[in-house]
């Protein structure tokens, strides 16, 4: 008897529960059922020629859609410009009566007046007189030398990343290769212009991008950029040198003149602390490049230390014996 009792309890609670997962399922249904549009959209996409009219009403709903949204922004624009004009003739207003009260704060004088062209090379000349192309400023430090980068019509040689890496950047990026490629081309148009040749009896020479040997340039962040160009010039021992100065606009000529390298020396500084055999390499390569073939040339080498010193003197005194010129200093 007790057990046919269980039996039916246990039937009916089956029951139920089966009853009560079929509810949640049919709501389940009914809630994650796709919408309307989304129908619709499905329908459009499906094959045949509904397809093709589907896709059009989609791009043509999307094109109004954008259409309305550009509208919008461009009302808003106008506010903000109605408002900006604004504001500035209000502002415009209350500088007028407080220069007619002779009240004009100190410091604002230059918000009344329209800048001009002579504003624009005042400001040019100012920069170029901060920055360190006429002459040096003094530095408390080693380490507020801005270092310069050398480069070419290819390539770009920087120093700041120190001697753990190649100086080189293979190949220079874009941005930097388009700003030094207009310095260049800016430099050939002041060189190649009337004004270079105007006090010059010689027969002009044109210049060309092949004529660029290599530049300096180097950028102070408060002032500006400098480059400093070489050219080719009419010998093998003349040079053109055009300096050029970008205080944050457009580019400005310092100085042109032509070097005369004939009677110049070239002076090469060496530290060296022991390498004995590197510095054997180095003296060979010297002895072939910068003496046999040039000879204008100094040779300093500063020794750290006393170990292997006789040596590197031994060596520098049969290198540049009749040859050339050079000197060691040596320190503790």
């Amino acid at each position: 008897m007790f057990k046919r009792w269980l039996l039916s309890l246990l039937t009916r609670v089956g029951l139920v529960l089966l009853g009560l997962c079929c509810c949640l399922s049919l709501v389940y249904l009914l809630a994650c059922k796709p919408t309307s549009g989304n129908g619709r959209r499905a329908a459009l996409w499906s094959g045949g020629a509904t397809s093709k009219e589907g896709y059009m009403a989609l791009l043509q709903e999307r094109e109004d859609s954008h259409r309305h949204y550009i509208n919008s922004l461009t009302k808003q624009i106008a506010q903000l410009k109605d408002a900006l004009q604004e504001r500035t003739q209000q502002l415009q207003e209350s500088l007028d009566k407080a220069k007619s009260r002779g009240i004009l704060p100190q410091g604002l004088e230059s918000l009344h007046k329209t800048p001009t062209q002579f504003d624009l090379k005042e400001f040019f000349r100012s920069q170029l007189s901060h920055a360190e192309v006429n002459s040096g400023v003094k530095l408390s430090s080693e380490y507020e030398v801005i270092p310069f980068d050398a480069f070419t019509l290819q390539r770009v040689y920087q120093l700041e990343t120190g001697l753990t890496r190649h100086p080189e950047e293979r190949p220079a990026r874009r941005d930097r290769r388009d700003e030094l490629i207009g310095a260049v081309e800016t430099a050939l148009h002041v060189l190649n212009g009337p004004q270079q040749h105007a006090d010059d009896t010689r027969p002009k020479h044109a210049y060309s991008p092949s004529d660029f040997i290599e530049g300096l340039t180097r950028t102070e962040r408060d002032r500006g950029t400098v480059y400093e160009l070489m050219f080719k010039g009419d010998g093998p021992q003349d040079f053109t040198q055009l300096v050029l100065f970008r205080p944050f606009g457009p580019l400005v000529k310092v100085k042109s003149e032509s070097l005369d390298t004939s009677s110049m020396l070239i002076n090469i500084i060496v530290p060296l602390s022991k390498r004995t055999d590197a510095f054997r390499q180095f003296i060979s390569n010297f002895r072939e490049v910068g003496i046999k073939q040039d000879g204008r040339v100094h040779l300093t080498v500063v020794y750290f230390g006393r170990e292997q010193l006789d040596q590197v003197k031994a060596m520098l005194d049969q290198t540049t014996r009749g040859l050339g010129s050079g000197e060691i200093l040596g320190s503790a």
